[in-house]
């Protein structure tokens, strides 16, 4: 997997360096060209997903009907990260054509979910979608690291970020009124393919290349083996179990609290639709701060404060269901801005947990693990907000955090004995 060869050499070569080690000029027009790309690509994530009331509508869906229009692109994901690891796809295609190509299937699943006869139909799209994403958003991390070495925790940050505002995009598309599926998916797709073209155009690799590292299954009971590994990716499947299922029922619990509070029917979609833009986007000032932060204070401290707010947001969520939208909101913004923040740090966590042979399995199966998880989470919110209702749906989401927490607490005191 591509993510898996550019933080690996991350990991190995950036805990040294000073910033007088980055000095190539392009390093920072690379990164906005990147973060562009990102941006624009990563909107076909929820395309479906932010005109779900259509779908619901013309198909008579149930509300876990709906979340398998998310959850069957996590599993697409899955797939896609796992062929190419298998294949060694980072290592064989150039970094640009495999973005560039990625991004253009997923502009096309994405615009066909318009001609589909049937739900199935759709949910096939959105899988074939969730494939490609998994060459868009993995070689993005190899192809930074290829420019710097310090500051490298900034400039991931920045294009984790840049790719949470993208996914929020369609959301805001489907804000303004009289903005149905159509406009909604086929911006999305155009993104997509801006994106592919702006790589494929003006992309090339850095001064710091990083050596071809194959995929190897005998290699997984190496990495299970290592107890640092087992506790760092507690910590990441900890962070997943809460990251999508927020993401992809903030506009419903929205929608439902505004609803609650007596506003009009036909206020409530573009409300929620835009509050939900506004939760997610924010998360990229918050990935931004999380590199910079990790960077200084280290990844430990960073992704602990990171799940504590945000645990602390999915219980207290709640409290302001139903009532002013001025209560509501700055919450949801708050969550937006935190549950994401920790994101990009959890990669290199994995990274240093394991022997240098074995970090491409390390990250394949921890994020192969961590989006397997969140098929099982997204579901988990319609059953409990039927049993419970809306308004206490999201606290079950703070279980994440907390067994996040304890197992990065447990691998620093493991880190730091192992230092002694």
């Amino acid at each position: 997997m591509a993510l898996s060869v550019s933080v690996a050499g991350a990991a190995r070569t950036g805990s040294t360096d000073t910033d007088s080690d980055d000095t190539d000029p392009r390093r920072w027009r690379l990164l906005v060209l990147l973060a562009v790309a990102e941006l624009l690509g990563m909107s076909l994530w929820f395309a479906a997903s932010a005109v779900s009331a259509q779908f619901a509508a013309r198909w008579q869906l149930t509300p876990s009907s709906l979340g398998w229009l998310t959850a069957i692109v996590q599993l697409g994901f899955v797939l896609g990260t796992g062929a190419s690891a298998l294949l060694n796809l980072a290592d064989i295609v150039p970094a640009r054509l495999l973005f560039s190509a990625s991004a253009l299937l997923g502009a096309v699943a994405n615009a066909a979910l318009l001609a589909m006869p049937s739900y199935h139909a759709v949910l096939a799209c959105r899988l074939l979608t969730g494939f490609a994403l998994a060459g868009v958003y993995p070689p993005a991390m190899k192809m930074i690291s290829t420019w710097f070495r310090a500051r490298r925790g900034l400039a991931v940050g920045t294009v984790v970020g840049a790719l949470t505002v993208g996914k929020a995009g369609p959301y805001l598309i489907h804000a303004f009124p009289g903005m149905d599926a159509e406009p909604v998916v086929l911006s999305a797709s155009f993104a997509a393919t801006l994106a592919a073209a702006l790589v494929f155009l003006f992309y090339a690799d850095g001064p710091y290349p990083f050596p071809p590292r194959a995929f190897s299954w005998a290699l997984i009971a190496t990495v299970f083996r290592e107890r640092r590994w087992r506790l760092a990716t507690g910590g990441y499947l900890g962070h997943m179990f809460e990251l999508y299922s927020v993401w992809t029922w903030i506009p419903t619990f929205v929608a439902m609290s505004a609803a609650a509070s007596g506003i009009a029917p036909e206020r409530r979609n573009s409300i929620a639709a835009f509050v939900a833009f506004c939760a997610i986007a924010i998360g990229g000032v918050g990935c931004i701060w999380g590199g910079i932060a990790a960077d200084r204070r280290g990844r430990e401290w960073l992704v602990t404060v990171a799940m504590a707010a945000s645990g602390t947001c999915a219980l207290l969520i709640g409290f302001v269901y139903g009532r002013s939208l001025s209560l509501l909101v700055p919450l949801a913004l708050i969550w937006g801005f935190f549950v994401i923040a920790d994101s990009a740090q959890f990669s290199v966590l994995v990274t240093e947990s394991v022997p240098p042979h074995a970090v491409g399995t390390a990250l394949t199966v921890q994020t192969s693990l961590g989006f397997l998880l969140t098929m099982v989470s997204i579901q988990l919110v319609p059953p409990v907000a039927s049993a419970i209702g809306w308004r206490w749906s999201f606290a079950m989401l703070a279980f994440g955090p907390a067994v996040g927490i304890a197992a990065i607490s447990r691998l620093r005191r493991v880190s730091l004995a192992g230092r002694s």
